[in-house]
C-alpha cells in the first residue's frame, strides 16, 4: 500500500452518479454492483463500510474505483467526506 491514501472526485453527466477513483485496490477480481443499501451491508468488506453511509442509492466497485449513485437531493460534499473517511478508516 502507498504511504498516502489518494483520492480523485469525477462528477459524471449524469447529476446522481460520481465517480471516486484512488490508489488502493478496492476490489481484486470481478466489479462488484450493490442496487441498494441492503445487497451492500451483505456484499464485500468495502461494500459494507460504505452501506451505513445515508444516501447512497447503488454503488459499484471496481479495482480501484467507486461509482456512487445518490438519492435525489443530497449533496455530493456529504458523500465524498463520508466514503473517503469510511476507506480510509477500513484501510489503517
Amino acid at each position: 500500500m502507498s504511504e498516502y491514501i489518494e483520492f480523485e472526485v469525477e462528477m459524471m453527466d449524469d447529476p446522481a452518479v460520481m465517480i471516486i477513483t484512488t490508489n488502493l485496490t478496492l476490489a481484486e477480481f470481478e466489479a462488484e454492483y450493490y442496487p441498494s443499501s441492503v445487497e451492500m451491508a451483505e456484499g464485500s468488506m468495502v461494500a459494507q463500510v460504505i452501506a451505513y453511509i445515508e444516501g447512497i442509492q447503488q454503488l459499484k466497485i471496481e479495482r480501484n474505483t467507486l461509482t456512487v449513485w445518490r438519492e435525489p437531493d443530497v449533496p455530493w460534499h456529504h458523500f465524498v467526506i463520508d466514503i473517503t473517511a469510511a476507506v480510509k478508516e477500513f484501510f489503517l
